[in-house]
């Protein structure tokens, strides 16, 4: 099933559009908010409407191939304890003609999390696991899905890499993809996320960014 939050769209057209597409395909529910709650609370509502057992993470702007779910549904089987899953990515033009910067991520590396979000979109994580740490902060937004993220991986060591690339980030100027200029407010978001893993699995950490962070 595909969820989505319509959070207090004030466009009459975008209503209709997912009216259009929530009555002619079972598989799309739609979830209509009254008010927008951010994209915390606004995903918080879409994980609360979910009925799989596995809850797959999606921005707007992302593209999936055909074979995706496939490839997860293939480590599922393979796998049965695992309880969340990433993939490789790679970057692709506005108008999703043109495909380019592959990142082939590595396996699970705690390490490499604490200084960059390298699992970013498409991860997937049992349903379950993402109710019981409550889902995403809004106190996080702008970093929510790094935020999410450790504290999954503090509750499990079940996590698989499938080394395919699985999805594609569409570069626009809205979207962080383009730089970190058009999220400033998210770096102040990591840093927090972090700081509250570090105070959660008691590690004794301080936390620099160096005077060429970008946002990942």
């Amino acid at each position: 099933e595909l969820i989505l939050a319509d959070g207090g769209s004030s466009r009459p057209e975008t209503r209709e559009t997912l009216l259009h597409f929530g009555l002619s395909d079972s598989r799309v529910r739609v979830v209509f908010l009254e008010q927008n709650g951010g994209i915390s609370n606004n995903s918080n509502a879409c994980l609360e409407a979910a009925r799989g057992d596995f809850v797959a993470l999606l921005d707007h702007d992302d593209i999936i191939p055909p074979f995706a779910l496939f490839e997860v549904a293939q480590a599922l089987n393979a796998n049965h304890h695992l309880d969340f899953l990433y993939s490789d990515k790679d970057m692709c033009s506005e108008d999703g003609a043109t495909r380019f910067g592959p990142l082939f991520k590595p396996a699970w590396s705690p390490d490499q999390m604490l200084s960059a979000n390298y699992l970013t979109h498409f991860c997937v994580t049992r349903t379950s696991l993402a109710r019981e740490i409550g889902g995403f902060r809004a106190c996080t937004d702008g970093a929510q899905d790094w935020d999410y993220f450790l504290r999954v991986v503090e509750r499990t060591a079940n996590i698989a890499h499938i080394p395919k690339v699985l999805y594609h980030w569409r570069l626009w100027s809205s979207s962080v993809s383009s730089g970190i200029g058009a999220k400033p407010y998210a770096l102040a978001a990591q840093v927090r996320s972090i700081e509250e893993h570090f105070t959660r699995t008691g590690t004794k950490a301080t936390i620099e960014l160096a005077d060429d962070t970008t946002l990942h």
